[in-house]
């Protein structure tokens, strides 16, 4: 009967045996998967990073804004009234027939974005900028135009034109122009309806006071 050294013995044998007799580049061939697999997973997570970020570089970019441009859009509202919706950063100017003419605006910032039905009640070429006091208060170099800041003056926010939104009273919002037409597009304002100057000068000359605007 093998007794249990003898046993022992023999497999220990038999696997010296093996490992004498089996080819080296089968052992490199073992070796050689792990460092591949390890490898090839690194190269992986490389180069999916690799893509990830070629894929980001290469998503295409919003087209800059050409201009307002004449659209189809129903509306049962008359020629002439104003819908400005500012998740599309857009202004619709009612034409009728099923048309409208849509501009690039600029709206509120987060924490500044509002809502509701006003009208047209005045209209200003070269409008007085006057920053309000919560304005001063975030910004304190404002302070110095407390009493407004002249119309026409090219560091003045409002633009060549403004028309001033009413509702039972003044609601502190305006559409006008910009000296920052990089915004058009964007939630950029604090609260007012930004335009291009030129866009807001055709707009102004054809908008009466009492115009309808609706903000959504």
């Amino acid at each position: 009967m093998m007794t249990r050294r003898r046993f022992l013995s023999s497999v220990l044998g038999s696997f010296t045996a093996l490992v004498l007799t089996t080819p080296a580049v089968a052992s490199d061939n073992f070796f050689d998967f792990i460092t591949k697999d390890s490898k090839h997973s690194l190269h992986r997570r490389r180069h999916g990073a690799v893509s990830a970020q070629a894929h980001l570089k290469s998503k295409p970019r919003e087209p800059a804004y050409a201009g307002a441009t004449v659209v189809d859009y129903l509306s049962l509202e008359k020629p002439g009234t104003i819908i400005i919706k500012t998740h599309e950063r857009a202004l619709y100017q009612i034409l009728g027939n099923g048309k409208a003419k849509r501009y690039g605006v600029a709206v509120g910032k987060e924490g500044f974005q509002w809502a509701g039905v006003a009208r047209i009640g005045m209209k200003r070429e070269n409008p007085v900028w006057t920053p309000p006091a919560e304005m001063i208060a975030r910004t304190p170099e404002y302070q110095k135009w407390a009493a407004g800041m002249p119309g026409g003056l090219p560091i003045n926010p409002l633009g060549p034109r403004a028309m001033y939104l009413y509702n039972k009273g003044d609601t502190g919002f305006r559409i006008h122009g910009t000296i920052h037409p990089e915004s058009i597009g964007h939630a950029a304002s604090s609260g007012c309806i930004r335009m291009l100057n030129r866009e807001v000068i055709e707009l102004y000359g054809v908008t009466k006071i009492g115009t309808k605007v609706i903000v959504i």
